[in-house]
């Protein structure tokens, strides 16, 4: 350490050490491991494009008029066994077509179930369905008909329709508590057979709209193949491309290790956390497919060097220093580096070069480069703002933290290194929007799922850093409208509830954004992302909290019972 840094450390923080990683003998075990480098054999592509043959094959044959539940069942479980992408153009036809025959001919199904999957099918995929479908399962006095409580189907696909509703769908609010206490309730007797009791616990706690892909993927290919009409090359294909897709998952986590162990930055430094696995498991939810290998690595390594970054700032630096970093990345220099103290400049000069790499990744459409800097930039001022509070210790009020903490919650940075990964689909209009003000509804869905969620799990779990002022949501809501912290818990949740509303409102056609749908996807995929690691507290710095997941969706291949 510097003089200069002996001189400042009584005005550092109280650096809180962070626990190792428990991933780390994984990751090392798992790059010298010559045989987790093999890629897909030959034969395994072969089957792959059989398997997609047939199951294409069965699309084409699918005929709505004739036999609707047949067809929205195929659709349905293509997506959640995690192959849609192989059919997205025929799943699009298929379900445009089914919108257009609805509003056409006004079908007046009583069937619950059907008319659930139905609709949330239709919205999942852009297309508006209005709520009043539902009206027919209410009673006189509007509330849903004591007749449906036997409806275990009926009421599980209720149940995740109506995690599609928007704002003024009070029909569809109602259906959220009238399914979740019913399910609730029949979830804690022994009347379910053990596969419909699976079904409803995980739909309760994991939502299809608010789920990973791969999560709810890996979950249905346990129960498809317990459907007696269960298609048998879709199952075949869901299972060879998860397993497939593992090996190059940890090919690349080999690569993303080695990288981390020659930037050798955890060596040097206590203070910041080491979350290799964590930064590829956070890529990995927002892109998952084969043909995004490289902008899996290059996010993650992004979420690294944040992950440092962000530690920098709450963690360890004063004042004086965190100022000239925060200079330094507002003015892109790597000349700068001698100016910076001696800890920082490694992870600057890596930062840079990361982006020089970014920029080669987008060099057919260079102006992707410049919004990347602009998310960082502005990142790295609100962080600096935090850490000013932090240093003076000022407890703010809400409406003093929260416009700071959707900045340092990091949604444009994320939002624009997400779509740089979709080459084919980006534009600078829609680059421009994730920075437009006021702040698009999608982006601002991002910032609150992530932070107040993260917020809330915080302060539950009474972690607090009792040493350094608590900036939670929490505290400030209590501290700005004087109540008591489980209203202030219940009013933030409720916030929460309303940012998803405005997603799902924004990923209808048509949207005044001109956002194309497959960008807005990968927005959701994000909130996604958020939701998982954040609702029961810090997922991504207390990493048991996610290890199951991890090892199920990334480490151990799928094996059908």
């Amino acid at each position: 350490m510097s003089s200069s840094d002996n001189n400042n450390k009584m005005n550092r923080p109280n650096s809180i050490p962070f626990s190792p990683s428990i991933w780390k003998d994984y990751l090392m075990s798992n790059v010298s491991n010559n045989s987790l480098m093999d890629m897909k054999e030959n034969n395994d592509d072969s089957e792959i494009v059989i398997l997609k043959k047939e199951v294409k094959k069965k699309i084409l044959e699918l005929d709505y008029v004739e036999n609707p539940l047949e067809t929205l069942e195929f659709i349905d479980s293509i997506q959640r066994l995690g192959v849609s992408y192989y059919f997205e153009n025929q799943i699009e036809v298929v379900l445009k077509n089914i919108c257009n025959k609805f509003h056409e001919e006004n079908n007046d199904d009583d069937d619950l179930y059907v008319v659930a999957l139905r609709f949330r099918l239709v919205r999942q995929q852009g297309y508006y369905m209005s709520c009043d479908v539902f009206n027919k399962f209410t009673n006189n006095e509007g509330k849903f008909k004591e007749s449906l409580f036997n409806d275990i189907r009926g009421m599980l696909s209720l149940y995740e329709a109506s995690q599609l509703r928007v704002h003024g769908e009070k029909i569809l609010d109602d259906a959220l508590i009238f399914t979740t206490n019913n399910l609730e309730s029949v979830a804690k007797t022994s009347k379910l057979s053990s596969h419909i009791s699976n079904q409803v616990n995980h739909a309760l706690k994991n939502p299809i709209r608010k789920s990973l892909q791969r999560r709810q993927a890996r979950h249905y290919m346990s129960l498809y193949h317990q459907i007696s009409s269960h298609n048998e090359h879709l199952l075949a294909l869901a299972i060879l491309d998860f397993n497939l897709l593992q090996k190059l998952y940890h090919k690349e986590l080999s690569d993303l290790t080695r990288w981390w162990k020659k930037f050798d930055y955890e060596r040097r430094q206590s203070f910041s956390r080491e979350r290799i696995m964590d930064c590829y498991f956070w890529t990995f939810g927002v892109f998952f497919e084969a043909e995004t290998s490289h902008i899996r690595l290059l996010m993650s390594k992004l979420i690294a060097l944040l992950t440092l970054v962000d530690d920098i700032y709450d963690n360890f630096g004063t004042l004086q220093e965190l100022h000239l970093l925060t200079e330094a990345i507002q003015r892109w220099d790597m000349c700068l580096i001698d100016q910076l103290p001696e800890y920082i400049q490694p992870c600057y000069k890596e930062i840079l070069n990361l982006y020089t790499e970014i920029g080669e990744f987008t060099k057919d459409k260079s102006y992707c480069l410049n919004y990347a800097k602009k998310g960082f930039q502005e990142l790295v001022k609100g962080y600096f703002e935090e850490a000013k509070w932090l240093h003076q210790k000022h407890n703010p009020t809400l409406d003093e933290y929260m416009p700071i903490a959707l900045v340092t919650a990091a949604s444009p940075l994320l939002i624009a290194i997400s779509f740089i990964g979709m080459p084919n689909v980006v534009t600078k209009d829609s680059m421009n929007w994730i920075f437009s003000h006021p702040q698009p509804k999608s982006v601002r869905t991002l910032s609150i799922v992530g932070r107040v969620l993260n917020d809330i799990g915080f302060y539950q779990w009474r972690e607090r850093r009792t040493e350094k002022v608590d900036f939670s949501a929490v505290n400030c809501y209590i501290k700005q409208y004087g109540v008591e912290e489980e209203e202030a818990i219940q009013r933030l949740k409720e916030q929460v509830s309303d940012s998803w509303k405005d997603l799902n409102e924004e990923c209808l056609y048509p949207n005044n954004m001109n956002i194309p749908m497959p960008l807005l996807m990968r927005v959701l995929d994000l909130v996604r992302m958020n939701n998982e690691l954040y609702r029961e507290g810090d997922g991504f710095t207390r990493e048991a909290f996610i290890k199951d997941l991890i090892d199920s969706l990334i480490i151990n291949p799928y094996i059908q019972q």
